[in-house]
């Protein structure tokens, strides 16, 4: 290993229980949570659990130079680091919790979310608001979607969307990619 990927490591094992992860995501999990991204111009997609921006940077590659990335993250010296990173004006970095963004994106509506953030260590309060609140700022046919290291937590999204999926990565850990729809 080497020593990028060990301080990488180290910062999400120190942060566990706001990262929720031990490492980054695997390749295969940036493509698959990117499968559902919207095509065309103008699009706004919201991202919650930034980490070190390896999904950011596939959304990136995903939407139009006309569209716009509003990526949450609660770490501050993983906000810092994606800012050294990732130079893109469609790019804006929020230092911030997901359960904040209605108040914190001025977006009427959104077009996609992509999220990697722990469910399993937050409370239940927190997690509907985080769901409800972004399948309201959903727009018609638009997806969220989550990756997640347990199926535990799907029932939560199935008692808010319309239609729900799951894809799981074997890795280790596993992953699964919740896809979940707001139906028109």
């Amino acid at each position: 290993m080497n020593l990028k990927k060990l301080k990488t490591t180290f910062e999400f094992t120190k942060n566990l229980f706001t990262t929720g992860a031990i490492s980054e995501t695997s390749r295969e999990v940036e493509v698959e949570i990117c499968s559902k991204l919207p095509k065309g111009d103008d699009k706004v997609i919201v991202e919650y659990g930034m980490g070190h921006g390896n999904i950011t940077r596939e959304i990136l590659k995903h939407i139009s130079p006309t569209s716009k990335l509003y990526a949450f993250e609660v770490n501050e010296k993983f906000c810092q680091h994606v800012k050294e990173e990732i130079q893109d004006g469609r790019l804006a970095i929020i230092n911030d919790s997901a359960e904040h963004v209605k108040a914190l994106i001025q977006e009427e509506k959104v077009d996609a979310f992509i999220a990697s953030i722990p469910f399993t260590f937050l409370s239940k309060e927190v997690s509907q608001k985080i769901i409800r609140d972004s399948y309201d700022m959903l727009v018609p046919n638009g997806y969220y979607s989550q990756v997640l290291y347990t199926k535990f937590n799907y029932k939560k999204f199935v008692q808010v969307f319309d239609e729900c999926s799951i894809t799981k990565i074997p890795n280790i850990p596993t992953e699964y990619i919740y896809h979940c729809l707001k139906k028109g």
